[in-house]
C-alpha cells in the first residue's frame, strides 16, 4: 500500500561496498480495515438510536359536520393510574362505567367485540374509540391504547379531555 521507493545505491571505494538503506514498506491494510469497522459501528448504533414516532392525525378546528354521532357505535376509555382502564359505551350521560387492564383479554378483546358488534349492526365500520386520559394516568397507558387502536386497524379515535364529572368521579 504505502511504499518508499529507495533504490539502494552502491558506493565502491577502495577495497569494499558500502550499500545504503533497504527501502522501507509500511503495510495500511490493517487500518483500512479498521476505519470500515468503526464507519459501520457508528452506523449501525445511529440507525438504532432513531427515535421511534407514531403519527396522530389532528382534525382542523374550524371543521364542523351535521352528521350526528352514532351512539351504540362509540366505546370510551380513560386510562387510569396503575395500569387501569374505565370504560363505557355510548354517550356520557347513559355511561355504566367498567373496569378492565391493558392484557390481550382485556382492552384488545373490548376493542374487537364492540368493533365487530358495530359492523354486524350497521354492516359497515362505524366505530369510534374515544380516549380521555384521565390526571394520574401514565403517557405509556396512552401510548399502549393507541397501540392498541392500530393494532385492531380503528379507524376513527379520539384524544380529548374528561368531563368535570368524569374528573370528579375519578379523583
Amino acid at each position: 500500500m504505502a511504499e518508499i521507493n529507495d533504490q539502494p545505491t552502491q558506493k565502491k571505494r577502495k577495497g569494499s561496498a558500502i550499500f545504503s538503506k533497504k527501502s522501507l514498506k509500511v503495510d495500511l491494510t490493517p487500518m483500512v480495515d479498521l476505519g470500515f469497522i468503526l464507519i459501520t459501528f457508528f452506523v449501525f448504533t445511529s440507525t438504532i438510536a432513531e427515535k421511534k414516532t407514531m403519527d396522530i392525525v389532528n382534525p382542523v378546528d374550524t371543521a364542523t359536520t351535521n352528521d350526528p354521532l352514532c351512539e351504540s357505535c362509540v366505546l370510551t376509555v380513560l386510562p387510569d393510574k396503575d395500569n387501569k382502564i374505565w370504560y363505557y359505551e355510548g354517550m356520557e350521560q347513559n355511561a355504566d362505567y367498567k373496569e378492565t387492564n391493558y392484557s390481550t383479554e382485556g382492552l384488545r378483546k373490548l376493542i374487537t367485540e364492540k368493533k365487530g358488534a358495530v359492523k354486524k349492526l350497521f354492516g359497515k365500520d362505524r366505530f369510534i374509540l374515544i380516549i380521555k386520559p384521565l390526571e394520574k394516568s401514565a403517557f405509556k397507558n396512552l401510548v399502549d391504547i393507541i397501540d392498541e387502536s392500530h393494532i385492531n386497524v380503528v379507524m376513527r379515535y379520539y384524544i380529548t379531555e374528561p368531563s368535570l364529572a368524569e374528573k370528579e368521579r375519578f379523583k
